[in-house]
C-alpha cells in the first residue's frame, strides 16, 4: 500500500496511546475531552461510529425510502415544501449510517431552515461497528485508573478488536464503492427534486466525519473521459464540480489529493488538534483555496472532541455552545453561496 496517497488520518498504531487520566465529566464517551487526548481506532473515532445519546423529547420526522430501489435513503423536507420555494441538499453521515436517529435529527434541521435534505446509506446497509459497551462503562466511571489490571486488559483487548473491526469495515468501503452510490443518489435527486435544484442553481452538500471527505470529492474536479472527438468544452463540463457549494465538519480519511481538488466553494469545521484530520493536509488545502481564489471559511474550534458538531447531547457546556457555531457556521455558508 505503499503507493497510496497520505491520509489525514493515524495509522492503527495510534491505537496504542494511553487514555485520559483525567475526566470533566461523567459522559459515557472518553473523547469528550479534547481531540488529542482520544484513541483513534484504525483511521475512524468513536464519535464517527457511535451515537451519543439523542436530545430529549427529538423524534425524526422525515422518511426512509429507495433510490434505484436499492439504496436507503433518508428525506427530509420544510414544511412547507413545495409551496415555498427550497434547496436541495444532499446529507453525508458519519459511519453511523442513515439509520441513525441523530443523523435523522441532523437532517430534519437542515430540512427545518429550507432546505430539501436526502440524506444516502453510503454504506449499503453496513455501518461501521459500534464502540463496545464495556469500553463506555468503563470510561464513565473515570478511566482506567478506577478499574482492576485485569480489567483494563479486557480494555485494551476490545479496542484492539474494535480498531481491527474499522479497518475491515473501512476496506469495504473505499472511494471506488462509495463514489458510484453518491453518483447514484445525486442523479436521482436532481430528477425527483429538480425544483429545487433549479431554485438553489445546483445541489448542495453537508459532510460529517467520513462523509465530509466525499463533499471534498463532490466539491472537487471531476475525473471526466477524456476521449478523441470530444470538445474541449465537453471535457470542461464532465470536470467540473458534482455540487455548488459544500459545508465540512471534522472530516476523515482525507487525502491531499482530496483537499487540493477543491474548485467549488466550501466551508470548513476543524478540530484544534485533530489526530484524524493533521494540520499539515489541512494547510495544503488552505493553500491551495487562497492561491486559485475559491471562496472558503476554515475555522477551528478548540477542547472539543472530534465529531463534536453531529447532533447528540453534551453535558459540557463548551461543547454544546461550540455544537451550535458549527451548525450556525455551515448553515449560513449553505444558504448564501
Amino acid at each position: 500500500m505503499s503507493s497510496s496517497p497520505p491520509l489525514a488520518t493515524k495509522t492503527p498504531e495510534s491505537d496504542a496511546q494511553e487514555p485520559p487520566t483525567t475526566t470533566t465529566s461523567t459522559s459515557i464517551f472518553p473523547q469528550d475531552s479534547p481531540a488529542q487526548s482520544g484513541p483513534s481506532m484504525g483511521g475512524m473515532d468513536a464519535h464517527c461510529t457511535t451515537d451519543r445519546p439523542s436530545p430529549s423529547s427529538q423524534t425524526p420526522t422525515g422518511e426512509l425510502t429507495k433510490f434505484n430501489d436499492d439504496i436507503d435513503v433518508y428525506i427530509s423536507k420544510p414544511a412547507d415544501y413545495p409551496h415555498s420555494p427550497s434547496k436541495l441538499l444532499l446529507l453525508l453521515t458519519p459511519g453511523t449510517g442513515v439509520k441513525s436517529t441523530n443523523n435523522q435529527l441532523q437532517a430534519d434541521r437542515y430540512a427545518g431552515e429550507g432546505f430539501v435534505v436526502v440524506m444516502p446509506d453510503q454504506f449499503g446497509g453496513d455501518p461501521a461497528p459500534n464502540t463496545t459497551a464495556s469500553a463506555a462503562e468503563s470510561a464513565s466511571n473515570g478511566g482506567e485508573e478506577n478499574v482492576s489490571l485485569i480489567e483494563q486488559v479486557k480494555l485494551r483487548a476490545a479496542e484492539t478488536a474494535k480498531s481491527f473491526m474499522i479497518d475491515m469495515w473501512l476496506a469495504r468501503h473505499t472511494p471506488e464503492k462509495v463514489a458510484p452510490i453518491l453518483h447514484k443518489v445525486l442523479e436521482s435527486a436532481k430528477d425527483e427534486f429538480a425544483d429545487a435544484v433549479a431554485n438553489g442553481g445546483g445541489v448542495y452538500a453537508a459532510g460529517y466525519c467520513f462523509g465530509g471527505k466525499y463533499v471534498m470529492m463532490l466539491a472537487g474536479k471531476q475525473q471526466g473521459p477524456e476521449t478523441e472527438g470530444r470538445h474541449e468544452e465537453e471535457v470542461k463540463a464532465d470536470r467540473r464540480p458534482l455540487i455548488k457549494a459544500g459545508a465540512i465538519a471534522h472530516a476523515t480519511l482525507v487525502t491531499r489529493e482530496d483537499i487540493t481538488a477543491i474548485e467549488a466553494p466550501v466551508s470548513i469545521v476543524c478540530v484544534e488538534n485533530d489526530q484524524l484530520f493533521p494540520e499539515d493536509i489541512l494547510e495544503e488545502g488552505r493553500k491551495h483555496l487562497q492561491n486559485q481564489n475559491i471562496d472558503h471559511e476554515i475555522k477551528t474550534y478548540p477542547g472539543v472532541p472530534h465529531g463534536f458538531a453531529v447532533v447528540g447531547e453534551y453535558e459540557n457546556p463548551k461543547i454544546k455552545d461550540a455544537q451550535t457555531a458549527a451548525f450556525e457556521q455551515m448553515l449560513s455558508w449553505l444558504k448564501t453561496h
